[in-house]
C-alpha cells in the first residue's frame, strides 16, 4: 500500500519506490530507500511529515503515493 495510507504513529518498511527516474533519485537522496523504516509523524493539509533515518522529512501526498510500504 502507498505510504499515504499509513496512520500517524505507524511505522513500516519501504518495499518499493515508484515514479520516474528523477523522482526515485530525489526520494533516495532524502533517505527513502528499499528496506528502510519510515514512521508517520504528522499529516496536515495534504503534506506528510515522516521520520526516516533519524531525520524528519516533509513530502506531499503525490510523493507519498509513489512510496510503497
Amino acid at each position: 500500500m502507498p505510504l499515504s495510507m499509513l496512520k500517524v504513529g505507524e511505522a513500516s518498511e519501504i518495499k518499493k519506490i515508484g515514479g520516474k527516474e528523477d523522482t526515485r533519485r530525489f526520494l533516495e537522496s532524502l533517505g527513502f530507500v528499499t528496506g528502510g523504516i519510515v514512521t508517520i509523524v504528522s499529516e496536515m493539509g495534504g503534506n506528510i511529515i515522516v521520520n526516516i533515518k533519524e531525520s524528519r522529512v516533509a513530502i506531499n501526498k503525490d510523493m507519498a503515493n509513489k512510496i510503497i510500504v
